[in-house]
């Protein structure tokens, strides 16, 4: 009322309507005012972003765009992605941004990688059921790789696919591969692609298509009409089909051959010899030219690589010579009914729809077989060996009281190294104890001697090649391995114990004494040789193998060898 009074005292009705329009406009241009200044700070709150970190061990983390204006196109577009790395970096991260289940289980078992990747599916599931609506797309994709856990759980050999890239394995020793862009190039022609894979002592590569081998250039071509072989025209892989991966020795004795993957062109060698087989190169280098190796490196590999194909497989051998050929000539012809081709320096293009090159060692250890590793076990090669070389004796003797038949006994003798200096007296003694005695050293005829063996009930030799012959003994026969002096226990028992017992082949052993080796006629008493082999052991294999294994023979102390043959006879009456 006040106002009103001094208002009609101070302005007429007329000015007093127009002061009123004028207030009106002020305020709302105060209003305007107002909100233009602080609209950047009216505007609507951020949705919640969201970061999950679960520490150094999971390195598991979970990230949201942090802009507002982009977080539902986000949403709409992204996939969850579980990566489990459980390589030996601590450092490394893995990231849920694309569609994809990877377990790597490079280091831990399958079931720690299984353990982990669900524990780390839980705690994103239970992450995600606390955030907004606007989560249900992410929510159903950490859905989806639940049930791809679940599918993995139930069936290891997924897990084992999952690992692989592409299925393609690549060892950096033997096989070389190349660059990255190239590789992805070979994925899109599957057809074409060497299967390259690893193994614990040897590498191999298993091919289909269109396979030319050029024995002059030491080369396997892969030919393929489709465009995009073209941009991996020079693929190349390296491989050296020899099954003693690791040792650089006898690797450096081997010939490598290039596998080549190219387009169809008149540049490509043209066949000139066609097979309806597949094939299978391998190598007859490294130490082929020692019994021991040539079993251990190739025949056994060779019998489970091709044993599968029942005879319908071609044999192409590089490094071969005519002398190692006409040695397995029976094991390489019960493998294979073709006619092997030396390949090395050919002008002849051969020309096969399949193809292995390298062969498979199902096993890291010695003359032997791993079952888990192959469709076979070494009872299967003994048999094998049995049939081709038409061995009659499948069961050493037992011997019965009242027996008359004697159990027969095989001396392996040896003359330039580890030979036996008094066989005389070791063949009188074992005769004295009932035994019928053969000696016999090994030699390119292995038919023969596959004969000799496996009428033997009990083998004797110094460590050496000659005792890989034990492949031919019959079942239940007592192995007897003369250690020489100088430290050979490991070699001894790498080489021939382990593979004896594998065999079902009774096992026993006779280590030399200093005073039973001839190396004391040749170093003074207090010589390091002598007095501690240890010394010389440290120098390396080299020194080792030209003291103890190349200028050492034995002889044996028949009065403490006896109970040996004793116990051999104890086995045989079991």
């Amino acid at each position: 009322m006040i106002y009103d009074t001094v208002l009609a005292r101070s302005f007429s009705k007329h000015e007093q309507k127009r002061l009123g329009y004028w207030a009106l406009i002020a305020c709302l241009f105060i209003v305007l005012s107002f909100f233009t200044i602080f609209k950047p700070y009216l505007g609507p709150l951020q949705v919640l972003n969201l970061r999950l970190s679960m520490g150094e061990d999971e390195k598991l983390h979970l990230y949201n765009d942090t802009t507002s204006s982009r977080l539902i196109a986000k949403e709409e577009t992204i996939d969850s992605t579980l990566i489990v790395n459980d390589k030996r970096s601590s450092q490394e991260e893995a990231e849920i941004m694309s569609g994809a289940l990877i377990v790597n289980d490079t280091d831990r078992t399958h079931e720690e990688a299984e353990s982990s990747v669900a524990e780390s599916i839980m705690n994103i599931s239970s992450i995600v059921n606390g955030t907004s609506n606007s989560q249900e797309v992410f929510r159903e994709s950490v859905t989806q790789n639940v049930r791809t856990i679940d599918t993995i759980s139930s069936s290891p050999q997924k897990v084992k696919e999952i690992t692989s890239k592409d299925d393609f394995m690549v060892n950096n020793t033997n096989i070389s591969l190349p660059k990255a862009t190239d590789a992805d190039a070979v994925t899109k022609n599957n057809k074409m692609e060497p299967l390259c894979t690893i193994m614990g002592r040897s590498d191999f590569c298993e091919i289909k298509g269109d396979i030319r081998i050029d024995g002059s250039s030491y080369t396997v071509f892969i030919v393929s009409s489709e465009t995009d072989i073209l941009a991996a025209e020079n693929t190349s892989w390296r491989i050296r089909p020899y099954a003693r991966k690791g040792d650089q020795t006898a690797m450096g004795a081997v010939r490598e051959w290039t596998l080549k993957l190219v387009a169809g062109g008149s540049d490509i060698p043209q066949c000139t010899q066609n097979h309806s087989v597949p094939g299978i190169l391998f190598s007859a280098g490294g130490y082929a030219g020692n019994h021991f190796h040539a079993f251990t490196d190739i025949i056994v590999p060779l019998f489970s690589t091709a044993r599968p194909y029942n005879g319908e497989v071609q044999f192409i051998i590089t490094n071969g010579w005519s002398a190692w050929i006409a040695k397995f000539k029976t094991i390489l012809k019960a493998l294979s009914r073709y006619e092997l081709i030396n390949i090395d320096n050919r002008k002849d293009i051969h020309c096969f729809g399949s193809m292995t090159v390298g062969l498979k060692r199902p096993s890291y250890k010695e003359l032997s077989i791993d079952p888990s590793k192959s469709p076979y076990s070494i009872k299967d090669f003994r048999q094998f060996l049995r049939s081709s070389y038409s061995l009659k004796k499948t069961r050493a003797i037992k011997i019965r009281d009242g027996m008359k038949k004697r159990p027969r006994l095989l001396i392996i003798s040896r003359k330039r190294s580890r030979a036996f200096t008094n066989v005389g007296e070791i063949v009188n003694m074992a005769e004295r104890l009932g035994f019928r005695v053969v000696v016999a050293e090994p030699g390119m005829d292995v038919s023969g001697f596959s004969q000799i063996i496996n009428s033997c009930d009990v083998v004797m030799g110094v460590h050496g090649a000659g005792l890989t012959n034990i492949v031919f003994l019959p079942e239940k026969a007592v192995l007897i391995q003369v250690i020489p002096f100088g430290g050979a226990e490991w070699l001894s028992k790498t080489f021939f114990e382990e593979p004896a017992k594998d065999m079902n082949i009774r096992y026993l052993d006779y280590k030399i004494r200093v005073e039973e080796s001839t190396l004391i006629q040749q170093y003074p008493a207090d010589h390091a040789v002598l007095r501690d082999p240890s010394v010389i052991g440290k120098q390396g294999w080299l020194a080792f193998q030209s003291i103890y294994l190349q200028k050492q023979n034995v002889t044996i102390d028949v009065n403490r060898f006896r109970p040996t043959l004793v116990k051999a006879l104890e086995l045989l009456h079991q």
